[in-house]
């Protein structure tokens, strides 16, 4: 099923959701239709209106925001006297319930990609009376073992480009935590020492995440490189602010089975790196009433034409529902 065509919010705005942030966010498509929230990857992108393409707009009500810190939220990650200590995981689950009762809307379908997809599963399981159901892509939990999967385990698959991101670390950085390293450096008061970390941050994700030629236009913004890197070594480093209770799996995957009664999709491509350690079987194993659907040939990237016409036919079928 191909995208629907490009519209135009018909209602947007600023939310106070405490602490000295805003949050943006803007409303596509049909005012009495089925709610839906697009949660946005990274921890550090920001929302997109193509994410409003994957939806029919005669049947949905599309929200879309920017978390806290990025995109046109305030105040900017990107600019360095901003409190990332207020950036947390629980922080972005309120501001969700400030939105969703600020909009009037009892209960939403929650759409998440990437690190969205870790914030929706969490989300749902601390809120299943607000979730209608889940369609997740490029499926992420949030664990530790993903987090070190995505820095020191790719590694070995791209060694050369290992070197380079181990080499802007200090000897003594380069066998502990590297999120959390490189986000000592993007914390640093020398705006040149933050300005390499973002490059070499950024050109690691490029080069394990990137097709062919291999550059990522929005890295090239040394504004929203710096924001990025910053917001994802901040929740990289800091085990995504989900808590230790966990163990090796991690708490959303621990707590899958609180998604019962939630029904849900995960289109996964079948060449993502995260499937790497297994996790997007196990959550779908361990959550009743989910449905897998592997994407052949496709990575990490809900924009390749066959995912996105997967994630259209999944929102479709769920746009009856109540």
């Amino acid at each position: 099923m191909p995208l629907y065509p490009e519209i135009e919010p018909y209602d947007h705005g600023m939310l106070d959701v405490g602490d000295g942030n805003r949050v943006y966010w803007e409303v596509y498509g049909n005012p009495r239709g089925k709610p839906a929230v697009v949660l946005h990857g990274g921890p550090g992108s920001r929302a997109s209106a193509w994410f409003a393409r994957l939806f029919d707009p005669e049947a949905y009500r599309i929200v879309l925001l920017d978390q806290r810190g990025c995109g046109r939220s305030t105040p900017p990650a990107s600019a360095y006297e901003t409190d990332m200590g207020l950036n947390t995981t629980d922080r972005l689950i309120a501001d969700l319930e400030l939105l969703r009762r600020h909009l009037g809307i009892g209960r939403w379908l929650v759409w998440g990609v990437s690190w969205g997809s870790a914030l929706g599963l969490r989300y749902a399981q601390t809120h299943p009376d607000a979730v209608t159901e889940l369609v997740l892509t490029g499926v992420a939990t949030g664990s530790d073992a993903e987090v070190a999967l995505l820095t020191r385990g790719l590694g070995q698959f791209f060694p050369e480009a290992f070197a380079r991101f181990l080499a802007e670390l200090p000897e003594e950085e380069r066998d502990g935590n590297l999120p959390a390293a490189y986000n000592r450096l993007l914390e640093s008061p020398d705006g040149a020492v933050r300005a390499r970390a973002a490059r070499a941050w950024t050109d690691w994700e490029t080069a394990i995440a990137a097709q062919p030629p291999r550059s990522v236009p929005r890295y090239e913004d040394p504004v929203f490189r710096y924001g990025f890197a910053r917001t994802v070594t901040h929740y990289w480093g800091n085990g995504h602010f989900l808590g230790d209770g966990g163990g090796e799996d991690g708490v959303v995957l621990r707590d899958a089975p609180l998604l019962k009664g939630i029904p849900g999709t995960l289109v996964q491509g079948s060449l993502d790196p995260g499937n790497l350690l297994g996790i997007v079987w196990r959550l779908h194993h361990a959550w009743p009433g989910s449905e897998l659907i592997l994407v052949d040939d496709v990575g990490h990237d809900a924009g390749a034409p066959d995912m996105a016409q997967t994630l259209v036919a999944a929102t479709d079928r769920y746009a009856g529902n109540g």
